[in-house]
């Protein structure tokens, strides 16, 4: 009578781990999915960032180079007060 006992508690404890780990497997799964994602977004904002660095730097270049005499005049907070002040 002991020994039905023993086998039917060895197979529920091979059922458990056996559950235990396919849920493991299902997570493992989930998080390599997760940082595929993760990893295509971070590459697309990097590739982002160092279009929008370049762009700046032409910015930056063009500011430079304007003369203020022909160009637009630099922001006077007095003088572009509106009339009602």
């Amino acid at each position: 009578m002991n020994q039905p006992k023993t086998t039917d508690n060895t197979s529920d404890i091979q059922n458990d781990l056996q559950a235990q780990v396919i849920d493991l497997q299902m997570s493992l799964a989930h998080l390599e999915v997760t940082v595929e994602r993760l990893d295509k977004v971070i590459t697309r904002q990097d590739r982002d960032i160092h279009t929008l660095q370049r762009q700046l730097q032409l910015i930056y270049k063009q500011i430079e180079g304007q003369d203020t005499e022909s160009g637009i005049a630099p922001f006077d907070v007095m003088a572009d007060r509106p009339p009602h002040y």
